[in-house]
């Protein structure tokens, strides 16, 4: 826990933490905040929970409301826009180019005459050509040049161009998204900041750096890029993150000698103001100090700064504290997520445990469910755990009906939902985009709904399950622990009038390279991404009671882009496929 070192000595006031920066893009576009959701059961789709969504009719989702970094899809359709950014730099570099080689000429024109010519300011006066070309220069060539409209109008072409993809561009939601999304991967996966600063995911193991993962392609994160992702963490009073960030921002702007870009918000004296603060809220006064003093030699008349030092010095003289350095950081409890270090556990592992493979009871085999369809083609199955029951079936779908899926999908994807009581809202325990797929909305939906039915021997007609639910994950893309059935009878899950959900089948549409996987909290399990294979598992036991050993997540995209299809099927429909039972126990 983060401690207020303020409170052991009343007579000292609490130094001055740095004013938040406003910056032209903040001013000019007001941010929307997220919806805190709540609620253990999945999302229903827009008939289903008799909301009112409309679908998106565009081809193209539209990176509108600060969701871009929930979806990868978005995510990679702001490339496009980039590229046309460049476009319109490139223009105006080649613009502004012609226009300096103009003024080089012009400069060298006037700088030879003068060396040639107006050597003898008598003699060349003396010619009339000479002084009239001199007069016409000095009244109106240098007035041309000087204050030429072409660098504004350059320059505002750019602007113009820019404005033309804005309504594209990231929001400060995105950005401040992303940031969580980094520092999120940072904590389920134990990843060391200097090593992701540098490209590389590493956590430390017996001492050392291990590789969790070698990407193919990587790019190192700059000082200002460091100080974006302390900032949001500063900025949320979460100092266990701002500190080691804001100390990589610190370093990385120090190796630059503390020269600005004007790309950068953030300069080498704003990441000290916040990590110093950042220092003492963590209770390394001492820390806070030096930093706080190597920026006054950058702002010596800065007031704010000068305080906090003598407050600083105060507080260091009354109470001397022990330095604490990142390593040393405690990370906060969560008061949310109970089972948070177990469902971590299980995310690391990216896969089964190994103690399920000494389950003589759990095998593979070729399965047909006694459907005739199957007979000659049966899927191979991989049951996984049997309390609760799960099974695999590999190769469930072909390429082509992924892909099918997922273009299909495309119009409709909006931010995944969570249940609130009666309502549903966005919630930051589930990063995605989601759409709903009727099984009159393409060929494949209808085939892959015959397919489950085939292999489950349940009804998934609709009502009786509900409609196709298309995800795409975001970066450091998760859902936290949840059940798929309801807990409440307020649930949205039960407005379709066909009681709870009895079971789920999820299908895998893509392979992603590192992190995805499926964590089976109380049943101490994980299942990693399997591309075109699907997983499916009852949710509730034949009593109808909810089986507590469902409670899943799904881990944090590490690297990849992850595409789910899940079908939920309902209770009523069932009553020949899936008997119910009177035994408490069952």
């Amino acid at each position: 826990m983060e401690r207020d070192m303020t409170s052991r000595r009343s007579t000292v006031r609490a130094p001055c933490r740095p004013a938040p920066r406003v910056t032209q893009r903040e001013r000019s576009s007001p941010q929307k905040l997220l919806l805190q959701g709540g609620g253990d059961a999945h999302d229903m789709s827009p008939t289903d929970a008799l909301l009112t969504w409309s679908l998106l009719t565009a081809a193209v989702i539209p990176a509108c409301s600060g969701e871009m970094y929930t979806s990868l899809l978005t995510v990679k359709q702001a490339i496009g826009v980039e590229r046309r950014l460049i476009d319109y730099l490139r223009t105006y570099i080649a613009h502004e180019s012609e226009r300096l080689e103009d003024v080089k000429r012009f400069y060298a024109k006037v700088s030879d005459l003068h060396t040639e010519v107006y050597r003898g300011p008598a003699t060349a006066m003396a010619n009339p050509l000479v002084a009239f070309a001199l007069i016409k220069r000095m009244h109106s060539e240098w007035l041309n040049v000087v204050y030429s409209r072409e660098a504004q109008e350059n320059a505002q072409a750019l602007r113009s161009g820019y404005e033309e993809e804005e309504g594209d561009l990231p929001k400060l939601e995105d950005l401040q998204g992303a940031a969580k999304g980094l520092m999120r991967l940072q904590d389920v996966y134990a990843l060391q900041v200097a090593s992701l600063v540098r490209g590389r995911f590493q956590r430390v193991t017996n001492g050392e750096s291990i590789d969790v993962y070698l990407p193919a392609v990587s790019v190192p994160l700059s000082g200002d890029d460091c100080f974006q992702v302390g900032k949001v963490a500063y900025e949320q009073e979460d100092y266990y993150h701002s500190v080691p960030w804001l100390e990589e921002s610190v370093r990385l702007f120090r190796g630059t000698g503390g020269s600005w870009s004007p790309e950068n918000e953030g300069t080498l004296e704003d990441a000290l103001d916040h990590l110093a603060f950042s220092h003492f809220k963590t209770g390394n006064v001492s820390h806070a100090l030096s930093l706080s003093q190597e920026l006054l030699h950058y702002d010596p008349l800065n007031g704010r700064v000068l305080q906090n030092v003598e407050k600083y010095e105060k507080l260091l003289v009354s109470s001397p504290l022990k330095s604490i350095g990142v390593d040393e950081l405690r990370r906060p409890t969560s008061n949310h997520l109970r089972t948070r270090d177990t469902y971590e556990m299980l995310c690391r592992t990216q896969g089964s445990q190994p103690l399920q493979f000494e389950n003589p009871k759990l095998f593979c085999d070729y399965f047909t469910n006694g459907n005739p369809q199957l007979l000659l083609l049966p899927v191979r199955r991989e049951v996984l755990s049997l309390q609760p029951y799960v099974v695999l079936f590999h190769n469930f779908i072909t390429d082509t009906e992924a892909e099918d899926i997922k273009r299909t999908s495309h119009p409709g994807l909006k931010r995944s939902v969570v249940a609130a009581g009666e309502k549903q809202a966005t919630a930051e325990y589930r990063i995605s985009k989601s759409a709903w797929l009727k099984s009159s909305s393409h060929s494949t939906v209808g085939k892959l709904d015959n397919k489950i039915s085939m292999l489950t021997g349940l009804n998934v007609k609709h009502p009786f399950g509900e409609h196709l639910q298309v995800v795409n994950y975001g970066i450091g893309g998760h859902y936290e622990p949840h059940f798929d059935h309801a807990t409440l009878p307020s649930s949205p899950v039960f407005k379709l009038n066909t009681g709870n959900r009895v079971a789920t089948f999820m299908i895998y549409l893509s392979s992603v390279e590192a992190g995805g996987s499926t964590a089976f909290i109380y049943a101490n399990f994980s299942v990693p991404v399997v591309e075109k294979a699907a997983i499916f598992w009852w949710n509730l036991h034949r009593n109808g009671q909810g089986d507590a050993d469902t409670l899943h997540a799904g881990c944090p995209v590490l690297i990849g882009d992850k595409w789910v299809a899940n079908k939920w099927i309902h209770e009523h429909g069932q009553e020949f496929q899936h008997r119910c039972s009177l035994n408490p126990e069952e």
